[in-house]
């Protein structure tokens, strides 16, 4: 499934696309007529473009299926767009804020962390996928 998540107005137009849980950048080169993809939640580079959305959309399909065959013809697992855990390191003063917030709404520290990231990094656009 592909999906174009977001627009931004004038001649350097950024969209997201999805697909298999890849996301990648895209970004239209208005002289050249290209538009331009990479795939974000790698860290290994993956790249594509096409002239037109219906050859991009091909053009990322094929570049992650492309991923996934190198993966298993070199017998690297390929990697996982994000597996929701990482770590924050924050002053101490920070942390006991934080715990003490968490502990006023009857929350553990991990679930009141979750739900503050995902409202400032989504708001609702994380729970229509």
């Amino acid at each position: 499934m592909y999906t174009l998540i977001t627009l931004s107005a004038g001649l350097a137009m950024t969209n997201t696309m999805k697909y298999k849980k890849y996301v990648a950048t895209v970004e239209l080169d208005a002289e050249a007529g290209l538009f331009h993809g990479e795939i974000i939640n790698l860290s290994d580079v993956v790249t594509f473009q096409g002239r037109s959305i219906d050859e991009l959309r091909r053009a990322f399909k094929e570049s992650v299926e492309d991923y996934l065959d190198a993966c298993a013809e070199f017998g690297k697992e390929p990697e996982k767009p994000f597996t929701g855990q990482f770590v924050v390191r924050v002053r101490p003063e920070v942390h006991r804020s934080a715990a003490l917030a968490a502990k006023s709404e009857n929350k553990s520290l991990n679930a009141w962390v979750a739900e503050k990231l995902e409202q400032a990094a989504c708001g609702q656009q994380c729970h229509e996928e």
